[in-house]
């Protein structure tokens, strides 16, 4: 299936590359501090406002958005966790997502942690660090923001996996049926709304406090991907919401 060669090109190109370079060793310094300037205006003018915009919507609106969101960003915990052999933790995904997508009205409330069963999201760049797989050089993307080679390549990737990226993003190949792209960039980019209103005051702390942003991005991102993969609680002073 052309599908399955696709998703086993892009783990092959992840393992090349991050096999040669390492986080430590930037590829592309002055072209990601030109990116993260870029970035940097971006969210000033409007990202940062839409963001704050958003934080003022009534407290059920906002709640409950970040809990749709959050629920469809579970489906892809699911298949990752599988693949770094965490039954138990896929089945509390699939049980997460099954329960606040019936009795949760669509994912609109988080029923499920009121029972105790708790989603940690994983991603396919995660999934790869469990297996070993290095960082890859460090560089900015428009937009997306900090990332890794390991990690860049890992994002296409999970749309393979995503359940509902297959759906959406993928359904054409896929399922030989007409998918809405629009569906699947119009969900990631609310969520991406959600986290960057939900750190508002986390984004402008760091601003404030940091003598060069740039490279205190730089380890902050590193820093938490890192303690994503070892699944390292955060503590109370590091209160940064993760983007599901």
């Amino acid at each position: 299936m052309r599908f399955l060669k696709q998703f086993k090109l892009i783990l092959l190109v992840t393992l090349f590359f991050t096999s040669y370079s390492y986080a430590e060793n930037e590829c592309f310094e002055k072209i990601s501090r030109s990116v993260f300037k870029f970035n940097e205006s971006l969210d000033r003018v409007l990202i940062g406002p839409l963001a704050r915009g958003y934080n003022k919507l009534p407290t059920p609106v906002k709640n409950g958005t970040g809990n749709f969101t959050s629920n469809i960003a579970t489906l892809l915990s699911i298949p990752n966790k599988v693949l770094q052999k965490d039954i138990s933790g896929a089945a509390d995904s699939l049980g997460s997502f099954m329960i606040n997508s019936t009795v949760g009205i669509f994912g609109l409330a988080d029923v499920a942690s009121s029972y105790g069963i708790k989603d940690t999201k994983e991603n396919l760049g995660e999934t790869l660090g469990v297996h070993g797989v290095k960082n890859g050089c460090y560089y900015v993307l428009p937009v997306l923001g900090p990332t890794t080679i390991r990690d860049s390549i890992a994002l296409i990737g999970d749309t393979y996996l995503d359940p509902f990226a297959t759906m959406t993003w993928r359904q054409k190949e896929v399922l030989n049926k007409a998918g809405n792209k629009s569906d699947y960039l119009i969900i990631k980019g609310t969520s991406a709304v959600d986290f960057r209103g939900d750190n508002d005051k986390n984004f402008e702390s760091l601003r404030k406090n940091s003598i060069d942003l740039y490279a205190a991005t730089k380890s902050l991102y590193l820093q938490n991907q890192n303690k994503k993969i070892k699944n390292i609680s955060a503590s109370d002073d590091e209160n940064w919401k993760d983007l599901d």
